[in-house]
């Protein structure tokens, strides 16, 4: 069952303005005024990007892709939905979904989903036994939000996702594996340029 958020006054975002909303569409939304306030970090997702992505082979080379990533508010500004498609350079779709983010504020606790729409499931990203949502706040210049999670497909047990935004208009995703969820090396990396 939802809750809502009106008893706690201190979350009201009436005239909250992110430092990109005026690059958005109003297609996209905004933040609920009643909403968690925290959501707001997931913020930067919001709008249409371009993206330069790499995976590293078994070999240690590494492979190009295209990408576009598409974030907008969902259900009355209270969740973030992002999509993610990947293409070879040829256009070849790899890569097709979708991430959903809600943060509840009871429980001081981030839920983010994703959603293979090439194989129809689900996957949890966030995991308290792999430390949950790590935030580290820069001024909107070189904060970072980094997250474990169990991987379902990958040759890997464990990925490490970190987003470390650099301004309003460019983000890089960075993806690290992991057989223990200890000892990490990088094996992605996706640089985004703000469309719109």
């Amino acid at each position: 069952m939802a809750h809502t958020h009106h008893d706690h006054p201190h979350q009201q975002l009436p005239h909250q303005q992110l430092p990109h909303q005026q690059l958005l569409d109003p297609a996209f939304a905004k933040l609920a005024p009643h909403a968690p306030p925290e959501l707001a970090a997931f913020a930067f997702l919001i709008g249409s990007w371009q993206c330069n992505a790499k995976i590293k082979s078994s070999s240690g080379d590494w492979q190009r892709f295209e990408a576009q990533w598409l974030g907008r508010f969902i259900l009355d500004g209270h969740a973030i939905a992002d999509e993610y498609r990947m293409t070879t350079l040829s256009k070849e779709l790899t890569v097709l979904g979708m991430n959903i983010r809600t943060y509840n504020s009871a429980t001081r606790t981030w839920s983010i989903k994703w959603l293979d729409a090439l194989t129809g499931a689900w996957t949890d990203l966030v995991s308290p036994d792999l430390g949950g949502v790590h935030i580290k706040r820069g001024n909107g210049r070189g904060s970072s939000i980094t997250y474990a999670f169990k991987e379902p497909t990958a040759t890997h047990p464990y990925t490490r996702a970190t987003y470390t935004t650099h301004s309003p208009t460019h983000f890089t995703w960075k993806g690290d594996q992991s057989t223990d969820a200890h000892a990490w090396t990088d094996f992605m990396v996706v640089e985004c340029y703000r469309n719109h």
